[in-house]
């Protein structure tokens, strides 16, 4: 899909494009070597050099980097990633700026299955296995009902908001019974995001989700291009719409359910980072994908940072992302107005 006018065909050239992709994948080593030099315990660049390729470096300082940070900040990327880039997708398959990762009440979803499992006593691993399951069943119970009413986007989009306030309902049911001294603190928390308990047994699963999600919808790059115009265009260009949607829903929703598993409730991040990717790179697909990907790891690795550093005590993920979050985005919708812009 192109942008029209020549003006936004210069702005947005392919070179220019390219590099910047570039760049923005390059971007979060930076922030993860950062991330692994920067913290309670500060370490040399040295320090943090040694333990990663075997060098001459004390075990405390070795254990600090390979078995504490590096864990955590692998995961920090890849859920900005996993935010990002299905934030990204959504956006364009639904052709509405304001939608993001957590559209189709996989948020919430997520939120009832950990909240249960945690009342349930089913341990670290129990509950991410049912925070994901519990957004996988969020989505499907979406798209099931915005099917059986016509499966148009606004029928969907639709869909996701009631099934999310569900959800939402069946969380604070959990929470009301959930034993108020030793469960409840637990939940709360984790609705409230963070990555401070990520071990690298809970990376590798993380990991393959989002391979298998970002490879997904690049694959379907020039597809989700076709998406962003209207349905009678796509069709007559030979696209299986509903198909497509579907499908790219699917691929979104198991990287919002992998990521929200793990980290617990983030918010912002799939909303926000797909507008300054779009920004820097224009809406087409196969720049849009690997910037907002570059962009949301780096995103979250400096928003875990702060978490961890800036007061003694972590603030929560969720939190954080709304303090910044909300200024950011207001100066990103008035730019866009100052610009005449609507939805492109």
């Amino acid at each position: 899909m192109r942008i029209k006018g020549r003006g936004a065909e210069r702005a947005f050239g392919p070179v220019r494009r390219a590099g910047i992709t570039f760049l923005l994948g390059l971007l979060p080593l930076f922030f993860i070597l950062g991330s692994l030099h920067f913290g309670r315990m500060g370490l040399s660049l040295s320090e943090v050099w040694a333990s990663l390729f075997g060098g001459e470096v004390s075990e405390t300082v070795r254990a600090l980097v390979l078995r504490v940070r590096l864990p955590r900040v692998i995961a920090a990327s890849l859920v900005g990633v996993n935010l990002a880039v299905s934030g990204a997708a959504f956006q364009g398959i639904f052709r509405n700026p304001l939608v993001e990762s957590r559209i189709l009440g996989v948020s919430a979803g997520a939120a009832f299955g950990a909240a249960l499992a945690m009342v349930l006593q089913s341990g670290p691993a129990g509950i991410q296995i049912l925070a994901f399951l519990g957004g996988l069943l969020a989505a499907g119970l979406a798209i099931l009902l915005g099917t059986a009413f016509g499966g148009g986007i606004l029928v969907l989009v639709l869909s996701g908001v009631l099934v999310s306030s569900f959800f939402s309902s069946l969380v604070s049911l959990v929470k009301y019974f959930a034993d108020p001294y030793v469960q409840l603190p637990g939940i709360t928390f984790w609705l409230m995001g963070g990555i401070s308990t990520v071990l690298w047994h809970d990376v590798l699963p993380l990991a393959v989700a989002s391979f298998l999600g970002v490879a997904g919808l690049f694959l379907l790059r020039w597809r989700l291009n076709l998406l962003t115009l209207s349905e009678a265009e796509a069709q007559a260009l030979g696209l299986h719409v509903r198909r497509l949607r579907f499908l790219v829903i699917a691929l979104g929703t198991l990287l919002t359910a992998a990521a929200v598993s793990v980290s617990g409730v983030v918010g912002w991040v799939g909303l926000i980072v797909p507008h300054a990717a779009r920004a820097l790179v224009g809406p087409d697909h196969l720049f849009l994908i690997p910037a907002s990907a570059g962009l949301g790891a780096a995103v979250l690795i400096l928003f875990d940072n702060i978490a961890r550093t800036a007061l003694p005590t972590e603030i929560p993920l969720d939190i954080l992302t709304g303090l910044i979050g909300v200024p950011v985005f207001f100066a990103l919708f008035m730019r866009q107005i100052r610009r005449g812009g609507g939805w492109k």
